[in-house]
Parts: structure tokens; C-alpha cells; sequence
């Protein structure tokens, strides 16, 4: 699973460390000792061998040679060299999928090293252990692989190695983010980086660095990945190491692709490629770049650079890269636009030419890739029999080693093959193991090999939808709560992508919210490609199910319509229509059952673009919804459990920006909103300078506020980097949010109930953005969030907020209460009655 990717972290120093470990390094002390029979000789010559081998990405040709090393190190009596050689071996077999020969390899290494008359090499085990934990973490056990490298840690410390330390607290803050503990993980690189600054400028540093910056990115701190990657680029230039200079331009590369800075991750791609010394790293620079061109739609300049690679394609060594190389490329052509019978040929060819290379290699894992890449060109070109033949047999070999990253492709491939054929059981079955496999890899989904071609929204998503489009056409009770469980599931993994971490790990026992409240109804629409679905759990009656035909395209041009509709230069009668479209499909078939029950809270699990929206101005053709229902969003069917906020113990920490700050416009109703919440709770307040981070947390510790309201700026976005909150020197981004208000340890303190953000909005043009609300609404662990899907008039949230405060003092009012009663006020003031001023404040999370 994550092998491949911690290679390309670092934990295979041989990579990026070259002169500094014994895995495959340049470990001549050891591999020359005092011992200088022929046999140690011959053996010294044979693990040199393996080494290239391994480089190379030849496993197999590697693992050959190395057992023959070994005998000849137990030969002639070199334990020392005897351990290190196993130890590697250990290595090999961990890229070939063969895990027991791995850790068998692995123990006889670390029995070898522990025997007592083996000589004393705190370094060598250091860097044993180093291996132990990187299989350990490769198996699913982070936790036992940081207490392995906790031991390495301090053999380091003990050896005085600084580089040994640095690599382990990377491979640390790697396993910390598996386990989902992000700000630990957060803080452990930050320790790296501040060590690498006093070390003086060297190689090792410099690569170093690109390890720091490639970590980073894949935590998702692209913002400091780039600062440290540039770091590294000055220190390359100036040591003139081309091929560090290459993988540097590359890691840039691909980090100004992900923020959109096409034209700056051309021109890296190409640095990358001109700087290259070898082969492999120029093709994988070319065909990157070939991937940029057909994305920018530059045909021209993609065909010269095509028929560039191809030409160039056949002089590359093989190895494993070069065969991920050759089937992305295939993709890519397959991409283009000008698709030929040419084009095809040359795709076939390609592809059997890589599971030719792949079988020469015996290398298990990139044949399946390569495989299953050929049955989805046969799929994509309508032959589903031999698609099936060959999908069957790359999951066959993905299986036997464990690869459940690349498995999952083609059980999704298969039950599209068997859906096409009509065996829509068998479908559902590879439907159903291709989410089971992505299940079990929620933690390293996004550390899935990078050599692979990997989007959320292309290699996830559809995987679910596709599944409950299935399923739904059989809608039985047991059906209806499959597809439930299933989108919930889908959102689930949303959001271990949005943070680049498994985020929803309680240690809290969560409710399911269709069993705690017998008068809401809980609506969860599910969008398909060709119809929307819409099932209601009504408390003691079976779930309903309301099915709408109607294109995917079509849902989503009417909802992005109907936001653009709120803004004020729109005209009232076309939001209507298209608010009322958008409640027809929703809510008009449920208005019985809802009415028969005595339904008088809505509870919205929102699908995709739907989140956008706000349900309170959902129009029946008489009247909005948040007239006749409470409502409240939540992003799953389980919420945390919430205490009912008393009156009597109501307090709040409110802190807000009245003044302009870092380019954001002033807010000079904030300071009346404040006031007004005073006059209703006891309130402490931080304004403007007193607005700072150490100032909130500060507060946060001494006091258990129920409440925090934060009156300021802020933007949900669909990247967890763009979703932020202003301060008045900073600002906090949603992945600092646990760190900031989950101060108070589970069990000390009670949890902050509600969280109200006043003043934020959607980041403008981003279809997804309503997903950084969601983001928040769990990263704060508050029970509850209030917040807003665009900016409002700030006098008119003041008053919002005023009155939000006076309904929740009242006895026995819910949040959800509080909030309905607060919007009708503004709804009935001729002034604010647009939905504009009154809609976009949504409660997330527990309503009660």
C-alpha cells in the first residue's frame, strides 16, 4: 500500500540518501572490515550489484543476487555485513509484495545484529529498525512503527548522526498522519525544518529538503511544501547536482499544478527534463509535461511532444518506473483529443510491451497496473470480454500481493464490465469489494502510489455513486439503508480528502441523528447520473423513497443557477422559479408523510452541488421552508452527542475584526454585534488587537465556554489550504481548528458546544466550496456550527445574531429553533426580507 510512496518520501534512503545510510548507501566502512577473504570480496561485489538492481527498479534480479551476497558474508564469517545485506533483502521483498519473506528476512537481520557476540553498531541497528518500522507502517501498524523508530531515534541521538534523525522524524510524522494525528505530525516536520537551518549547506541537505518539501505537499501544506522546496532548489543550484535539480523541478512542478499555476508547472516540467542526467528521470519529466499540454488543450505542442517520448521511450532501462511511465502515457493518449486507429495500435503496443517488461522483471505489482490499464483500454473501446478476461486477471495478481490500491481499480473495472453485460449481481459484488478496499485503505488513500494516476473526484467518487445507482434500482428497505450507510461513507472519504487525513476518528461515541429527535425528518438526496434520489427517515416509520428522472448536468446547472440567484441584482421572480425547481425535487413528494408525522424539524445530509444552497429559501410556490420547518445540515448519520444548553450556564467567548486587516474589508457592525450578544450572555470579548490565536487558546484553556462566536472574515473553500479564519496578525487554517478549540482533553472539560462564524463565505466560483464548511464543522469538534454560505450586509447579521441569542436563553429552545426564529425576524423587516440577508446562515451538526 504505501510502500511506493515512502520510497518516494525517503524512507528508502537509497534515493535520497545515498552517502549517508547502509540501505544500499555507500556503507564502505562495514563493507570493508578487517575480514578480506575472496568470499567477503565477492560478496562486497555481489550486494554493490543488488543495489544498482534495486535502483533500477529490477526487485527481482536484486533479491537474486543479495541472498548471494549473503551466503558469501556468512562465508567468510562478516556478520556485520551479513545483517546489513538481510536487512535490505528485507527491502526488496517489501517492493515485490512478499511479506512474509520480508519480515523473516527482516528478523534474521535483527537476530544477527542482537547476538552478544555480534559488534557493538548502535548505527547499523539504527537503521535496521529504521526498515522494521517502515514494514510495520506498510502492514497497517503505525503505532508499533513509532515506537520502532522512537528506538532508532535515539541510537541516532546516541551516534551523533543528524541526518539518521532527521529521515526518522520524517518517517515518524509520515506514520503520525496514518493515525489521523495531524497537528503531532504538523509539529514533527516543523522540528525538521528548523533543524535543517543549522545544519550547514551540503547535498545531503539539499536533499534533505526535497524530502521535507515532499511531505509536506502530501500532508497537505502546499504553502510551506513550497517554501522548503525552493529551499532546496537555491541550495541545488548552487552545489550544480542535476539530478537533484531534476526531482526538485519535478516536486515543483507538481505542486504549482495543484494550485492551478499551469503556466509556472510547464515551465518546471521542462527544467525538470532539460536537467535530467538519466533516462528515466527525463521521460517522467516529458510525459508529465505531455499530461500538462493535453489538459491546457495545446494539441499541437502535446503531438510534437508525443511523438518526442515515443521515440525516446524505448532507449529508457526498464524498471518499475519506467512501466508506470509507459502506462500514464497510454492515458494520456487515450486523453487527447485526435483519437486514431493509429493511436489505438500504439496503445495496445505500449501496454503489452509493459507487461512484457513487468513479467522480464517479475514484478507482481506493476504487471497487475499494467494488466488492468490494457482490460480498461479494451473497456473504454467496446470489448468487454477480453476488458474482463484481462481486468480478472490483474486483480488476481493485485490480491495475491496485497495491493488493495491498485485492487480496488479493478474490482470497480470489473463490476463496470459485468453492469455493461447485464449481471447486475455479480456487478453489485465488485462493486461492493471495490469500496470494501477502499475502506481499508481510508488512512492511505491519499499516500496511494504516485507513480499512479490518482483523483478523488475520477478514481473515488464514481466508485460509490455507481454502486448505489445499482442498488437503487432495487430500492427494498434493506436497499434504502445500504445506499444510506453508502453515501454516508462517500462523504466520509470527502473528507479524509479535503483534510489529506482520516479526520472523523472519535474517541466520543456518536449518535445516529434519525433516533434522537422524534419530530425531524432526515432527508438525504442522493445525486445520479440520470435521476435524483431522495430517501426520508422518519422516526418509527420505514425510510421513504422518492425517485426523480433527471440528468446529473441538469441538477447541477439548476442549483448553480439558483445561487447565483441570491445575489440582489437577480430578479425575484426568476429565484423563485428556480428555488421552487429545486424544492419540487426534494421535498414536494415527502409533504405528506412529513405532515401525517408531525414533522417539525428537517435534517439535511446534502449531496454534492446541493450543499451550496441554502434549504431555508427552498420556495412551495406560498412560502419559504424555514416558514413551516426548523433546519439544520449534517455531514454524516452520526453526530456527537450534544448537552441541551441551559440558560443559567450559557457563556461566551466572542472575538472579533471590526478594522480592515491583511486586505480584508473592515467590519464596522461587528462591534454592535458584540454588544448585542453582551446584553443577552455573559460574554468575554477579544476585538481587533486583542484578536490574536495565543489569545484565543488562552481563553479556551481557563474556561469551558459553551459557546465561541467568532465575528471575522473568513473563506470555506474545497482545499483545506484556502479554508481559513482571520486574525488580527494571522490566520487560522481549518486544520489548526482542532488544535485551537479541542485544547481542553476529552473528559476534563466539557466541548464547546456551538461554534458561530458570523462572517464568512464560500470562496467564490468553487462549485465544491460548501465542503470547507463541513470541513470546519468537524475539524472544530464543536457540537454544533453556525455559519454562512456567503458574506451578508453586517448590520443585518448583527442583527441576525442578536436576535439568534435572546431565542436561545429562552427555556427548551433548540439551536435549530433559535436560528428558524432568527431568520423569520429578519424575514418580517421589509429592508432584509430578501433571502440574500437572511438565508445563507445554515446550522451544522446537532440541532437540539
Amino acid at each position: 500500500m504505501l510502500n511506493q510512496y515512502l520510497m518516494g518520501l525517503g524512507i528508502f534512503p537509497v534515493l535520497l540518501f545515498n552517502n549517508f545510510t547502509l540501505t544500499f548507501g555507500n556503507y564502505q566502512p562495514l563493507a570493508y572490515q578487517t575480514i578480506v577473504q575472496n568470499n567477503t570480496i565477492d560478496a562486497t561485489a555481489l550486494f554493490q550489484q543488488g543495489k544498482q538492481y534495486y535502483t533500477q527498479g529490477q526487485y527481482a534480479q536484486a533479491a537474486e543476487i543479495l541472498e548471494r551476497a549473503i551466503l558469501g558474508f556468512s562465508q567468510a564469517g562478516d556478520w556485520v555485513n551479513q545483517a546489513i545485506a538481510l536487512s535490505n533483502l528485507s527491502l526488496v521483498f517489501q517492493q515485490l509484495g512478499q511479506w512474509e519473506k520480508a519480515e523473516n528476512t527482516l528478523g534474521s537481520s535483527l537476530e544477527l545484529i542482537n547476538d552478544s557476540s555480534f559488534p557493538k553498531k548502535p548505527l547499523i541497528l539504527a537503521q535496521i529498525l529504521e526498515i522494521q518500522g517502515q514494514l510495520q507502517l506498510t502492514k497497517g501498524q503505525p503505532e508499533q512503527a513509532i515506537k520502532t523508530w522512537k528506538q532508532s531515534f535515539k541510537l541516532y541521538d546516541q551516534a551523533g548522526n543528524w541526518l539518521g534523525k532527521i529521515t526518522n522524524q520524517i518517517n515518524q510524522s509520515i506514520a503520525l498522519q496514518t493515525l489521523g494525528l495531524y497537528r503531532q505530525s504538523l509539529k514533527t516536520l516543523t522540528e525538521v525544518n528548523e533543524n535543517l537551518k543549522s545544519q550547514p549547506d551540503s547535498l545531503i541537505k539539499a536533499t534533505a529538503l526535497l524530502s521535507l518539501g515532499n511531505t509536506l505537499k502530501q500532508v497537505g501544506d502546499l504553502t510551506n511544501s513550497q517554501i522548503v522546496l525552493q529551499q532546496s532548489l537555491e541550495l541545488a543550484k548552487t552545489l550544480n547536482d542535476s539530478q537533484l535539480l531534476s526531482k526538485i523541478y519535478l516536486s515543483l512542478a507538481n505542486i504549482n499544478r495543484i494550485q492551478n499555476n499551469l503556466d509556472l508547472a510547464l515551465e518546471y516540467y521542462q527544467n525538470s527534463a532539460k536537467t535530467a542526467p538519466d533516462d528515466l528521470g527525463k521521460i517522467s519529466a516529458l510525459i508529465n509535461q505531455y499530461s500538462l499540454l493535453i489538459d491546457l488543450n495545446k494539441q499541437t505542442e502535446a503531438e510534437s511532444l508525443s511523438d518526442q517520448i515515443k521515440s525516446f521511450l524505448p532507449q529508457v532501462p526498464v524498471s518499475r518506473s519506467l512501466i508506470y511511465a509507459q502506462v500514464n502515457f497510454t492515458n494520456y493518449l487515450l486523453k487527447a483529443e485526435t483519437k486514431s486507429d493509429a493511436n489505438f495500435s500504439e496503445v495496445i503496443t505500449l501496454l503489452n510491451n509493459a507487461i512484457q517488461d513487468a513479467k522480464n522483471l517479475q514484478d507482481l505489482r506493476a504487471e497487475s497496473y499494467a494488466l488492468g490499464s490494457l482490460g480498461k483500454f479494451y473497456e473504454q473501446n467496446q470489448q468487454p470480454l477480453e476488458a474482463q478476461k484481462l481486468t480478472e486477471k490483474a486483480l488476481l495478481i493485485a490480491q495475491s500481493i496485497n495491493a488493495s490500491d491498485i485492487a480496488y481499480q479493478w474490482q470497480w473495472q470489473l463490476g463496470r464490465l459485468l453492469k455493461q453485460q447485464n449481471q447486475k449481481e455479480r456487478a453489485i459484488a465488485a462493486y461492493t469489494e471495490a469500496v470494501n478496499s477502499l475502506k481499508s485503505l481510508r488512512k492511505d488513500l491519499v499516500a496511494i502510489d504516485q507513480n499512479v494516476q490518482f483523483s478523488f473526484r475520477e478514481s473515488v467518487e464514481p466508485v460509490y455513486r455507481e454502486l448505489v445507482d445499482l442498488i437503487l434500482q432495487s430500492p427494498t428497505q434493506e436497499n434504502l439503508k445500504t445506499a444510506r450507510e453508502l453515501i454516508e461513507s462517500l462523504q466520509l472519504a470527502e473528507l479524509d480528502n479535503f483534510f489529506q487525513e482520516a479526520c472523523l476518528d472519535q474517541e466520543i461515541k456518536p449518535q445516529q441523528i434519525d433516533q434522537i429527535d422524534s419530530q425531524a425528518a432526515v432527508i438525504y438526496p442522493i445525486i445520479l447520473a440520470n435521476r435524483l434520489e431522495v430517501i426520508i427517515s422518519i422516526p418509527d416509520q420505514p425510510l421513504k423513497y422518492y425517485s426523480t428522472p433527471i440528468p446529473q448536468a441538469q441538477v447541477e446547472n439548476t442549483v448553480r443557477k439558483l445561487r447565483l440567484s441570491f445575489q440582489p441584482i437577480f430578479s425575484t421572480k426568476e429565484r423563485l422559479q428556480l428555488s421552487q425547481q429545486v424544492y419540487d425535487l426534494l421535498i414536494r413528494a415527502a409533504e405528506p408523510d412529513l405532515k401525517n408525522n408531525s414533522i417539525k424539524t428537517l435534517v439535511f445530509v446534502l449531496d454534492g452541488s446541493l450543499r451550496n444552497i441554502p434549504m431555508a429559501a427552498l420556495y412551495d410556490g406560498k412560502k419559504y421552508l424555514v416558514e413551516t420547518y426548523n433546519l439544520a445540515l449534517t455531514p454524516g448519520l452520526q453526530l456527537l452527542a450534544s448537552r441541551s444548553l441551559k440558560p443559567n450556564q450559557l457563556q461566551t467567548l466572542t472575538v472579533g475584526l471590526s478594522e480592515a486587516r491583511q486586505g480584508f474589508s473592515a467590519l464596522p457592525a461587528v462591534a454592535s454585534e458584540i454588544q448585542k450578544i453582551q446584553e443577552n450572555i455573559p460574554t468575554k470579548v477579544l476585538l481587533n488587537q486583542q484578536f490574536t490565536r495565543d489569545a484565543v487558546q488562552q481563553q479556551i484553556q481557563k474556561t469551558a465556554f459553551p459557546i465561541v462566536h467568532l465575528a471575522t472574515h473568513g473563506q470555506f473553500s474545497s482545499k483545506a489550504e484556502d479554508t481559513f479564519l482571520l486574525t488580527w496578525e494571522s490566520r487560522i487554517n481549518v486544520k489548526d481548528l482542532d488544535n485551537l478549540l479541542r485544547t481542553r482533553q476529552p473528559g476534563e472539560q466539557n466541548p464547546v458546544e456551538l461554534l458561530v462564524l458570523s462572517a464568512c463565505e464560500t470562496a467564490t466560483g468553487d462549485q465544491r466550496a460548501a465542503l470547507g464548511l463541513a470541513g470546519v464543522a468537524v475539524r472544530s469538534g464543536a457540537r454544533s456550527t453556525l455559519a454562512t454560505l456567503w458574506q451578508v450586509n453586517d448590520t443585518s447579521t448583527a442583527s441576525l445574531m442578536a436576535q439568534f441569542y435572546q431565542e436561545l436563553i429562552q427555556p427548551q429552545v433548540t439551536k435549530a429553533q433559535a436560528l428558524r426564529q432568527a431568520q423569520l425576524k429578519l424575514l418580517q423587516q421589509p429592508q432584509y426580507q430578501d433571502p440574500y440577508y437572511w438565508a445563507p446562515f445554515v446550522l451544522v451538526g446537532n440541532w437540539q
